[in-house]
């Protein structure tokens, strides 16, 4: 199995940034793919970006230029930078991994609040 552990998030003004972790441990070899979910209240869980074990991208086009996800094996844990953070991206951000490629986990959820 796979645990997630996430730290970040909190409360920006419109215009600022903030860095999300998440690190993984137990069976990270196993791991396929690792990203970020969010939700805020009222709206279904939405995909703001994830990143493949083969090294590929996938950002949701509401965020595209703003934030980034970065991966680093070595430590086992997945990053989103956030800027330019605006009031819709309020929202409880979520880490996600996928593995032996039919397993899902989540992570407990951060809050993210930005605002106006």
């Amino acid at each position: 199995q796979v645990q997630l552990v996430e730290s970040g998030g909190g409360l920006v003004q419109a215009g600022g940034s903030l860095r999300l972790s998440c690190a993984a441990s137990g069976s990270i070899f196993s791991i396929n793919a690792m990203g970020w979910y969010r939700q805020a209240p009222g709206n279904p869980r939405e995909l703001v970006a994830i990143t493949s074990s083969g090294g590929r991208t996938n950002i949701a086009d509401s965020v595209k230029g703003r934030f980034t996800i970065s991966s680093d094996n070595a430590k086992n844990t997945v990053t989103l930078q956030m800027h330019s953070l605006k009031p819709e991206d309020t929202a409880v951000y979520y880490c996600y991994a996928r593995y032996t490629l039919v397993r899902d986990v989540w992570g407990q959820g951060t809050q993210v609040t930005v605002s106006s």
